[in-house]
């Protein structure tokens, strides 16, 4: 069985697809069998993958696309691939939901920022339900769209805050705000095939962090 892994928030606009389209493609570079499960009706995701297959970038990355309960189409597809990652919305919805009750990690893309911080208390009680039934998730918030500049101190009050929540953790990796991520995006590629090292680094980063590749 593989593993399932969704990307989800309750706002928009924090990278989510981002960093599921980035973790796919790195973890298509490193070898690894991997799907991603397109659940958000924006379809970013699976927009990327049409435009990746187009331009035939390799290696080449499979999506799916499933609105409403996920969960039996996630299972299905963890049983011919070693990883799924799920993109599934940015907001409380159904997707998002039946998708954290089959993972077996969720990563919660969050902006430093105020608007952001205060979906947290809703987020953790609802990773909090979805442990009722899937004992085994794993859940952290991942700080995404960072300001470049190390200086602003919007992420060390961030890393506070999310230190108050019960159900979730910080990922170690900080994604930061970088005009590349768009560029890549537009390219069908991941930034792990761009040339800004500074964001290939973090997306190699955040794969090492969750992901076995030994």
């Amino acid at each position: 069985m593989g593993m399932i892994v969704t990307l989800g928030t309750e706002k928009g606009g924090s990278g989510k697809s981002t960093n599921a389209i980035n973790l796919a493609v790195y973890l298509a570079h490193e070898g690894v069998d991997v799907t991603l499960l397109d659940a958000d009706p924006q379809a970013t995701s699976a927009q990327f993958i049409e435009r990746r297959n187009e331009l035939k970038i390799l290696p080449k990355v499979h999506c799916s696309q499933r609105h409403g309960d996920v969960s039996a189409t996630a299972r299905d597809l963890a049983q011919r691939y070693q990883v799924v990652i799920i993109d599934a919305g940015g907001r409380d919805s159904r997707e998002l939901r039946t998708a954290i009750a089959v993972s077996n990690l969720l990563l919660t893309p969050i902006r430093a920022s105020q608007a952001d911080l205060e979906t947290l208390p809703h987020v953790n009680n609802m990773i909090l339900a979805a442990r009722d039934l899937n004992k085994g998730l794993a859940a952290f918030a991942l700080l995404s769209m960072a300001p470049s500049n190390p200086v602003i101190k919007e992420v060390s009050l961030a890393k506070e805050l999310i230190a108050q929540f019960d159900q979730l953790q910080l990922a170690g990796t900080i994604i930061r705000d970088r005009k590349v991520y768009r560029d890549a995006l537009a390219a069908g590629k991941g930034v792990v095939e761009m040339s800004n090292t500074q964001a290939r680094a973090e997306i190699q980063l955040l794969g090492q962090e969750f992901f076995d590749l030994a």
